[in-house]
């Protein structure tokens, strides 16, 4: 009996570190607004970046990769913060919603 418990938290532990491993850590539920500038960008999809909303590498070791965009205009960007956006790296609102 005692076997069985200790396999089913396991099992309850190692479902929970799998979901919490392909979700996005939510920085904040409101966008990055920032003036853009002609360059790349590399917006962190993983949420763990210190940098946000841009990549620093903490993704590694995990699915996430971060989006590189190549922006060709001067302008404010909504940079998602949030991190569920279905636009990405873009703010679409979804942020409400949570």
């Amino acid at each position: 009996m005692e076997a069985f418990l200790l396999d089913e938290y396991f099992l309850y532990f190692i479902m929970n570190l799998r979901r919490k491993m392909n979700k996005p850590k939510c920085c904040q539920k409101m966008p990055y607004v920032q003036k853009g500038k002609k360059k790349k960008y590399a917006w962190c999809s993983c949420g763990e970046s210190s940098n946000q909303p841009f990549c620093d590498g903490s993704h590694k070791g995990t699915s996430f990769t971060p989006i590189v965009i190549d922006n060709e205009k001067e302008g404010n960007i909504a940079w998602c913060g949030c991190k569920e956006t279905s636009n990405a790296p873009y703010c679409d609102g979804t942020h409400s919603k949570l």
